[in-house]
């Protein structure tokens, strides 16, 4: 641990003690002042409020160092955190952020800020959280959506929330030097907020006609249009799409169909190369593979046959689809082929001229070429058959 994480360790433990100590004990019990939260604690020198104690003698102390108060005659203490500044700030977030994106209890970051006095900076927390959340992975930007999320309400306000953004908004110029997509993603960001109803839906309002930045028009359209697609489509409660076994199949598919569906809109490879590349679930790829061949014997013209097969072979070539994942894609339709020809009477056709496009763009092997299902075509025997033809 850092210096800075021992300390908000022993802080909690402390502070879970107390807690109990409150649970169990009177008002007349006397607290021990807990000096450690306070380092520049200093007694009647720059004195600004007295406080009564039950002897009837006056104390001068600054705010920070502690409050007194008067209960039947007892006098009970009790510790006051000083307002964190801008330095302090970073130092206490960043190591909390951090160890969150390892447990993954939102809890414990609720318990953990009501402990800290953020004071007037309170909203910085979100925008802090998430610029952390671009520099890592997709699974970071979840888990930072569900914090966001769940501390709405109940540590941050509606408008603790809409002022991060807002700040984050106008710091993209700045962002975008480390995380290029970082306009994007924050957009995606604002729709996930907007749906978990963390921030209202006039935030985007506010901001029609009035963005003059060309990053900050870009989240918000991103926003927007993400808002605006229809729910069978994509969920913004997934709109992250964490790694692994973290994400039930069914919506990895949706995720899948999604990102080949604005591929067939857009035509742009590298976009749907890094959306393929967040989902982190190399080996679950042969579900794209045979989501983006059904495509093609459901299409109607060539323009989706020959863009999923420039899509496969970048794939292919860049190693993000293996020679495993490729090949279970294609027999996974091998397979089903017959049941998918009631609905496509020409599926056969479709899928011969699809695989021969693949083989001759080196997309899959000559084994898996040959091994695609035939019914009722015309094709050679062999090279030695002297050009006979076999029905």
């Amino acid at each position: 641990w850092t210096p800075q994480e021992k300390a908000l360790h022993e802080a909690r433990l402390k502070a879970k003690a107390k807690r109990r100590l409150r649970k169990s004990s009177s008002l007349s019990v006397r607290f021990e002042l807990l000096f450690e939260y306070c380092s520049d604690v200093t007694r009647c020198t720059d004195a600004k409020h007295k406080f009564i104690l039950s002897l009837g003698m006056y104390l001068s102390c600054t705010v920070k160092a502690f409050l007194l108060f008067v209960d039947q005659g007892d006098t009970v203490y009790a510790t006051v955190v000083p307002e964190l500044d801008e330095r302090e700030l970073e130092k206490t977030i960043h190591p909390i952020v951090q160890e969150y994106f390892e447990h993954g209890d939102t809890k414990e970051v609720q318990m953990l800020l009501k402990e800290l006095n953020l004071g007037h900076h309170k909203f910085e927390f979100s925008s802090r959280a998430v610029s952390l959340s671009l520099e890592g992975k997709a699974s970071h930007r979840e888990l930072t959506s569900r914090l966001l999320s769940d501390l709405s309400g109940k540590v941050l306000s509606e408008s603790d929330m809409s002022r991060a953004f807002d700040k984050m908004l106008k710091e993209l110029p700045d962002l975008i030097l480390d995380t290029p997509e970082a306009p994007q993603m924050l957009g995606q960001f604002i729709a996930r907020a907007i749906a978990d109803h963390a921030i209202p839906m006039s935030f985007l309002d506010c901001y029609k006609g009035k963005v003059d930045c060309d990053h900050a028009r870009a989240a918000l359209d991103r926003a927007s249009v993400l808002l605006s697609m229809k729910r069978e489509i994509m969920r913004l409660d997934n709109v992250w799409g964490v790694g692994g076994g973290q994400r039930p199949v069914k919506h990895l598919i949706k995720e899948m169909n999604l990102l080949l569906k604005e591929y067939l809109v857009s035509g742009e490879l590298s976009e749907a190369e890094h959306c393929l590349r967040d989902l982190e679930v190399p080996h679950f790829h042969h579900e794209l593979v045979y989501e983006a061949v059904v495509m093609v014997l459901e299409s109607t013209g060539d323009t989706a046959l020959q863009m999923m097969v420039k899509l496969l072979k970048v794939f292919w070539q860049t190693g993000l689809i293996t020679l495993d994942q490729m090949n279970r894609g294609f027999q996974r339709v091998y397979d089903e082929l017959p049941e998918i020809s009631l609905d496509v009477p020409h599926a056969h056709s479709i899928m011969e001229t699809f695989v021969d496009l693949c083989f001759q763009e080196q997309v899959i092997t000559k084994q898996l070429r040959d091994s695609c299902p035939t019914r009722g075509r015309k094709r050679f025997v062999s090279e030695g058959d002297g050009g006979l033809v076999k029905s």
